[in-house]
């Protein structure tokens, strides 16, 4: 599979594509947002706002782009200053540092914060003349989201995109890609589950020996580092900030998110840059490759595993985190069942609002809370250090997950004392064992474990996949944004399509 090491916004690759680029923008009558407008929407013209109001917001429609961003309100229709989140107290956790989760579920069309992603990888080959919508074809490699969003943002631009995704993800998945993909060929079920990467990389490169495919792989575009740097670190702040105005003694300590394509954990540069922040990159114990160069299988859909991204920033990384797929599956059931909610509110005198909260938590977001309680634990947080993570997720996306947990491990039904259990084990019962707290060394070891992907399989120069030790390379890409921007808004202009006011 083709990739690109470095991208550096610094013009046309081929001008005939990007001719063709404009040409079908411009018959789709579709303008491009730019990355800080993703950023801050409420730099969005006035027009586009309002023409955007009378949109579903999960409609294939041109006006959606630009609700690409975390400040969708819970209706999806308008704006809120603050992202919407929630806030987890010692009630809950049985740690006093709050843990602070950011909900991805308010994106339009996807219900997950991947499409941003999705539209930035898509964007930045368009307005770089290295994706032609009439003539080629989106492949969008995934366990699940990504793709989805890849799906969705494509057809709004009039593209043919192709989901590839491993056949054991969510039912839900499926389900959605069945409606919104062009056609049944255009989603490809790869071997396995979310720990099949590689299978997925397999079909990529059988797929890309044909021209016409262009493979927009999260895992080493950089437009998926540079979106959550600027988007969802902005975001993030912003919630902080929010926060921090009612206590002005609270310090935002971490940043804990999943590994999957490393591009979430793009906004913990941001946030370590700007707040201080440690960043927190999370895997299953079940395949614990940071934490011990292993192997296996899991079901923490969203979070991937037995490779290190090329767009991963392992240097920066201060700790790693493993949490147990049978956590999250369990936790799932306890969260989103009458007789878990009731157990909540009822034995563990939980706050009816906070427990419904819990259902805006999919299987990685269960994952990233756990941990953050596990973080707050080994660092020895206090109540005025946040902990700040994401559910890229709701629970909507793993009904038939529960439901298959539920008949597996709870095949008389699941009650209060099943509830009780699942809450002692896998919530209080959390300990600081498999967590690392990465020291140069390890860094460097987990560093090195991406030459096999990304030098051997995937024909990444040595050089250029040594080149990303050096936190200058990350500062070099981040001070390309403006010029991302002004490249989009170049686009733009060729179309011709009008800006509303």
């Amino acid at each position: 599979m083709s990739v690109i090491a470095f991208e550096p916004a610094s013009g046309i690759v081929d001008s005939a594509v990007y001719e063709n680029a404009v040409t079908h923008l411009r018959a789709a009558r579709v303008v491009l947002p730019t990355f800080s407008e993703l950023a801050d929407p409420t730099t969005i013209a006035p027009g586009i706002r309002q023409a955007t109001a009378g949109i579903a917001p999960d409609a294939a429609h041109p006006a959606n782009l630009f609700r690409i961003h975390w400040h969708n309100d819970e209706a999806r229709t308008g704006l809120t200053d603050t992202p919407g989140h929630i806030v987890l107290d010692q009630s809950f956790t049985e740690v006093a540092a709050p843990i602070v989760v950011v909900l991805g579920d308010r994106f339009p069309m996807i219900g997950a914060h991947k499409v941003l992603p999705a539209y930035t990888c898509l964007a930045a080959r368009l307005v770089t003349g290295r994706f032609d919508p009439a003539a080629q074809r989106a492949v969008w490699p995934s366990t699940g989201n990504y793709c989805r969003g890849g799906i969705a943002v494509s057809r709004i631009l009039g593209c043919r995109g192709v989901a590839v995704l491993p056949e054991g993800m969510s039912r839900e998945r499926f389900d959605w890609l069945e409606d919104w993909a062009g056609a049944p060929e255009d989603i490809v079920r790869t071997p396995g589950s979310e720990s099949n990467v590689k299978e997925i990389y397999d079909k990529c490169a059988e797929l890309e020996a044909d021209p016409v495919n262009v493979i927009l792989n999260q895992f080493s575009e950089f437009a998926n580092y540079l979106v959550h740097y600027q988007c969802t670190g902005r975001a993030l702040e912003k919630v902080f900030q929010t926060l921090s105005a009612a206590n002005p003694d609270l310090a935002l300590a971490a940043f804990v998110a999943g590994t999957g394509s490393a591009g979430t954990l793009g906004a913990g540069d941001y946030l370590k840059r700007a707040q201080g922040a440690k960043i927190v990159a999370v895997e299953p114990v079940e395949c614990p490759t940071m934490l011990h160069n292993g192997y296996g299988e899991h079901n923490i859909q969203g979070i991937g595993d037995k490779h290190i991204p090329l767009i991963q920033n392992v240097m920066n990384t201060d700790v790693v985190a493993g949490v147990s797929d049978q956590s999250c599956d369990s936790l799932n059931v306890l969260f989103n069942t009458p007789a878990g909610r009731r157990y909540l509110v009822d034995r563990r005198r939980l706050d009816p609002a906070l427990v419904a909260g819990l259902g805006l938590l999919g299987l990685s977001g269960i994952a990233n809370v756990l941990a953050a309680i596990k973080t707050a634990r080994l660092l020895g947080l206090g109540e005025n250090d946040a902990i700040f993570t994401v559910a890229t997720d709701s629970a909507d996306l793993y009904v038939s997950e529960r439901m298959a947990m539920e008949k597996s491990a709870f095949p008389d039904g699941f009650d209060a004392v099943n509830a009780g259990e699942v809450y002692a084990r896998h919530v209080l019962a959390l300990s600081v064992d498999h967590m690392l707290e990465a020291t140069q060394a390890e860094r460097r070891r987990i560093f090195n474990l991406g030459y096999y992907t990304w030098v051997e399989q995937q024909r990444v120069s040595l050089a250029d996949f040594e080149h990303r030790r050096d936190q200058n390379f990350w500062r070099k890409l981040q001070e390309q944004l403006p010029l991302w921007d002004a490249l989009i808004e170049e686009f733009n202009r060729r179309t011709g399509v009008n800006r509303p006011g």
